[in-house]
């Protein structure tokens, strides 16, 4: 008995001692994201820029498990490609998301640039031949490439702190995308030894220094180039990595919710037809 009472204080004790720490972080900005609205959808530019600034930056560190390189092409993907017909010359060309009318969805497969966004990593692999470990283009198949094999070559590498899996960050923590967005542009630049503060962040010190610097990724739809572009965008890739199929629950759910409104007044106008000239 006292044994269980010495454990149920101590979980309380840490329980407690988080909800401090978490109350001491600020309040993360709350940021119009086009996905937030319960009709709204992903702006698929952002989304692009994001898994850029992903794949440059914050992929040195952290994995995303849960994510494989064909994902990105396949239907509601940041690159999923469209063949369309060019009216100026009748050929037929490629085209990234879905066009406002026609357009055939191309298979994941033979996507160029999920293709060749895959091929631009290194794969370490068990080689078939030789049985011994090789290093290979990656495949479209693949998982998103991990930058580390184990725990404790990520904590090595980290002094210590382990990197989290971004595949589901902005649903695993309270405030979602606004609090992923406002830790990425929070730094004040104040350091205590190897830990950088953050006001957004719970106990106010986190072990990753920023990572985001201004003009370290450069876009090609000539986007601002800044720390809080750079936050903007890899959060909403984030989002989408989340929450992939948010787009079509959303479609799903105005329909159902059409569907019962229109099942409703049939029921009340049978409900009428049935029970005219009774009293109630």
């Amino acid at each position: 008995m006292l044994r269980a009472i010495t454990i149920a204080a101590a979980t309380m004790a840490v329980a407690v001692g988080v909800a401090i720490a978490a109350s001491d972080a600020e309040h993360p900005h709350d940021h119009p994201y086009s996905f937030d609205s319960w009709v709204g959808g992903y702006d698929m530019g952002e989304v692009q820029r994001g898994f850029q600034v992903y794949q440059q930056v914050c992929s040195t560190c952290h994995g995303m498990d849960n994510l494989a390189y064909r994902h990105l092409g396949e239907k509601g993907g940041p690159f999923a490609t469209y063949r369309v017909q060019n009216h100026e010359t009748g050929e037929p060309e490629l085209q990234i998301g879905k066009p406002a009318h026609g357009g055939t969805f191309v298979e994941v497969t033979d996507n160029p640039y999920v293709r060749a966004i895959a091929a631009g990593v290194t794969i370490t692999d068990v080689d078939p031949n030789s049985g011994q470990l090789a290093d290979r283009p990656g495949r479209i198949s693949d998982h998103f490439r991990n930058p580390f094999p184990n725990e404790i070559a990520a904590r090595a590498s980290n002094g210590g702190a382990y990197p989290p899996d971004l595949s589901t960050i902005n649903l695993a923590r309270h405030g979602g995308a606004d609090y992923v967005r406002s830790l990425l542009v929070g730094y004040d630049g104040q350091t205590q030894g190897t830990l950088h503060h953050n006001p957004y962040f719970p106990g106010g010190w986190i072990a990753m220094p920023p990572p985001l610097v201004e003009g370290a990724v450069a876009y090609a739809d000539g986007s601002p180039t800044t720390v809080e572009q750079y936050a903007t965008d890899v959060t909403a890739f984030l989002q989408w990595a989340a929450d992939p199929h948010m787009e079509t629950r959303k479609k799903t759910g105005l329909i159902v919710l059409a569907f019962l409104l229109a099942l409703a007044s049939v029921l009340y106008l049978a409900y009428k037809q049935v029970w005219r000239g009774e009293s109630h």
